[in-house]
């Protein structure tokens, strides 16, 4: 038998910033019979999670379903309206950013990478003059696209998308914007519409609170537009046989039938609590977490609170702990998962998830694994982050 938990008791603490825990709801939902994908009930759960998405993006124009993770999404979206050759503004803010840069990269495209120097630039949200200084300059209009991701999983900082639409008007660029929102999407306020986002790349597995293997593309009528003169190579990817057959409930290829039922579910339960109401209940937890993390004497790994994500929270390690050891001391010994320092910051950082299906208890039980883990360790602690959460959650 599949053993995927070695302690002898209790559930697994998931605390890793997505995968997010998947409610027993949801989890209910995607054990229905699978359904014919070309009969008269796929098409009215086609419609339903169509048009209830278009709710958690914000936006009135079509949102594109694929059966593959974020990684797959991401593709899609430079396919589609980008050519061999073409020059695209990419911002580092962290390693999912860059992940994405290295595809354009495989892709053909021709990327530059901008940020604040050194370790910096994953400490701060993007920095909106630099890409309108940039596209000010590029007085030809060769850059076709800017990327940029909201929420980046790798640091725990939120940037202004909204901040980011001026520059490029300020700039007089026809560029698209496109946004990666994939870890904030249903967890920290996103505004496709409002924000003027041509392109923005969503996944299933953070606050949508499903397992991982849907991801989205949110298009705007430009973008739209655009892809039908782009020549990058595409067949699965493509915008336009999919927004065909969307139109009448259905898709071109077989889709993921049962996580399409848990996405029926999981908008049910967003848009019953409410977005609003789902946010504030983000910034809440994520208020308590830092709290616990001060209260520690650690380093938040965000060095601007004007950015912090809802979503997560980076900590950074005090000279010579390795974050892996301590990640494996709260894992080995109170069966939780955090998760791990990626690219610049392997072992100098771990991270909290406070997503999706989080509350005050199960988030309280994260900070103690971490606060008994830490004094395992070695670490001096200038006091208990646990306490420190708890007054804030009593707020």
């Amino acid at each position: 038998m599949l053993q995927l938990n070695f302690h002898p008791a209790g559930r697994h603490q998931l605390s890793i910033p997505g995968p997010s825990p998947v409610p027993d709801r949801i989890l209910r939902a995607m054990s229905m019979p699978t359904i014919d994908h070309r009969g008269p009930e796929f098409a009215k759960l086609g419609f339903k999670v169509l048009a209830d998405l278009k709710k958690i993006f914000k936006t009135e124009h079509p949102v594109i379903i694929y059966p593959a993770s974020g990684t797959g999404a991401w593709e899609a979206a430079l396919c589609n309206v980008l050519s061999p050759g073409d020059q695209v503004l990419m911002y580092e803010t962290g390693q999912f950013a860059t992940l994405w840069k290295k595809m354009a990269d495989r892709l053909g495209v021709k990327t530059e990478f901008i940020s604040l120097p050194g370790l910096e630039g994953w400490r701060r949200g993007v920095q909106a003059h630099l890409i309108e200084a940039r596209l000010k300059a590029d007085t030809g209009h060769a850059i076709k696209a800017v990327c940029v991701v909201h929420n980046e999983t790798s640091t725990g900082v939120t940037s202004n998308i909204a901040a980011v639409r001026a520059a490029i008007d300020a700039a007089g660029h026809p560029a698209l914007l496109m946004v990666d929102t994939i870890s904030g999407l249903a967890s920290a306020d996103y505004r496709h519409d409002e924000w003027g986002v041509d392109v923005t790349v969503s996944g299933s597995q953070k606050g949508l609170m499903l397992p991982p293997g849907i991801s989205f593309n949110a298009v705007s009528p430009k973008a739209i537009e655009v892809s039908k003169h782009a020549r990058l190579p595409k067949a699965f990817w493509a915008w336009d046989e999919m927004l065909e057959f969307n139109k009448t409930g259905y898709f071109p290829y077989t889709p993921s039938t049962n996580l399409l039922y848990g996405l029926h579910e999981a908008l049910d339960m967003i848009l019953g609590e409410g977005l609003d109401n789902v946010f504030a209940r983000h910034q809440r937890l994520a208020r308590a977490c830092r709290a616990a993390v001060n209260a520690w004497g650690l380093e938040i790994q965000c060095a601007d609170p004007a950015v912090y994500s809802p979503v997560l929270t980076g900590v950074m390690m005090p000279d010579g702990v390795d974050a892996d050891a301590l990640r494996k001391i709260i894992y080995d010994r109170f069966d939780t998962s955090l998760g791990t320092g990626l690219g610049k910051v392997k072992g100098k950082m771990f991270r909290i998830g406070h997503l999706g299906e989080c509350n005050d208890v199960s988030l309280m039980g994260t900070l103690c694994a971490v606060e008994m883990g830490l004094a395992m360790a070695g670490v001096s602690l200038k006091g208990s982050g646990v306490v420190a959460a708890m007054a804030e959650l009593q707020k």
